[in-house]
């Protein structure tokens, strides 16, 4: 269609029919498709990430819990490894360390471990929301793991192989930095049974567990499942 109009322009300006100086500047038409999350604005091809952990929660299997039996921590390999696929591994640090880094501010790091062993820093707490000088070594700070992973085997895990339940453990989505006394009470809680003292992080917590189970293919019970609707019916709009 461009072509043809360029053509009759052409053909109208050589025939003095029409100045050049009329003819309109030709540009090609463009075409344009948004993309999912190519937006800043949900409802311009993004959904909000209510919206999109409301969506996956529709898609989470239902069924009751698995039997714990034959559940240990060594299921899930060594505590923080350094060679995980989800992270491309081996950066020189365990995940623990990554964790902290990531999530403490005013960081001081030991010297001689090339930027990876944090002494101490401060935490401002997702589960309490107060304020936690970490010193390590003082046990005041935990790395949880939002969807806890005795939570992950009674939901699916158990079916894993070694590789894919190391990961789980170590995949930084699914870790938090916290109280290290809540994340105690927690245990191995689901959205049922526990959520943070902090109102305001719920949605973000709740979100999370949503997005792990999604992504590793567990399942929730019916009770997780409707705790989990009602957080996401209280989410900023």
């Amino acid at each position: 269609m461009t072509i043809v109009l360029s053509l009759l322009l052409a053909l109208l300006s050589g025939l003095g029919l029409l100045n050049q100086a009329d003819l309109p500047s030709l540009q090609p038409l463009e075409t344009t498709q948004t993309a999912p999350g190519s937006s800043g604005h949900p409802g311009a091809g993004e959904q909000a990430p209510a919206a999109a952990a409301r969506q996956q929660l529709a898609e989470l299997p239902i069924k009751g819990r698995a039997p714990l039996t034959g559940y240990d921590r060594d299921a899930f390999g060594p505590a923080w490894t350094d060679d995980v696929a989800v992270t491309g591994g081996h950066n020189g640090c365990d995940t623990r360390n990554d964790i902290l880094r990531r999530d403490l501010v005013d960081t001081v790091i030991r010297e001689g471990t090339h930027g990876c062993l944090v002494e101490s820093g401060v935490l401002h707490d997702p589960f309490s929301a107060q304020t936690i000088d970490f010193n390590r070594g003082d046990g005041q700070v935990d790395i949880d793991h939002v969807v806890a992973l005795a939570n992950a085997w009674v939901t699916g895990a158990q079916f894993w192989d070694d590789a894919t339940r190391r990961d789980f453990a170590n995949d930084p989505v699914n870790l938090l930095a916290v109280d290290s006394g809540l994340n105690r009470q927690k245990g191995a809680g689901d959205a049922a049974t526990w959520l943070p003292p902090n109102t305001s992080f719920r949605c973000d917590y709740v979100s999370t567990q949503i997005r792990v189970k999604h992504t590793y293919g567990l399942w929730v019970t019916q009770a997780e499942a409707d705790a989990m609707s009602r957080e996401l019916d209280r989410c900023p709009a």
